[in-house]
């Protein structure tokens, strides 16, 4: 397996980590770390699709933008969604990224779920452009 290949599977495995822990936070309630965790489970699912096509560093947090770098058709039907993440990546964490309040008080049961399926979105892509062709050339 290539270094890249390599790397390209240790961010898409720690991308479905943070998706089953934004899962576990939006069963808890916790809907401000659920965003948050959603939006990381695409940023290096995205992260990793940048790998798998032999990039050797990867910068930047912004889902939309980490989708545009790459020119892949498939993946323009999920900026939309890429958009909405990249909106819970302060404001989930930090009160002065909002007008008031904490982020608890800021998201709501529906957002979180809705950044759960966006995200979701985006980690499969990932593993459609990641795994599938790794599975042909392996056997």
């Amino acid at each position: 397996m290539r270094d890249s290949d390599r790397a390209s599977h240790r961010w898409l495995d720690t991308a479905r980590k943070d998706l089953d822990y934004a899962v576990l936070a939006v069963n808890a309630g916790f809907h401000a770390h659920a965003c948050f965790n959603a939006h990381q489970a695409a940023e290096k699912a995205v992260t990793a699709i940048h790998y798998a096509k032999g990039a050797r560093t990867v910068l930047g947090h912004s889902i939309r933008q980490l989708i545009e770098r790459l020119d892949i058709a498939s993946l323009e039907v999920l900026l939309s969604g890429a958009r909405q993440l990249d909106l819970y990546y302060v404001p989930t964490r930090y009160p002065n990224g909002l007008v008031d309040g904490t982020p608890e008080e800021a998201f709501s049961a529906d957002q979180s779920h809705r950044a759960l399926d966006l995200a979701r979105g985006i980690v499969t892509a990932a593993t459609d452009i990641i795994v599938e062709p790794s599975r042909d050339r392996h056997g």
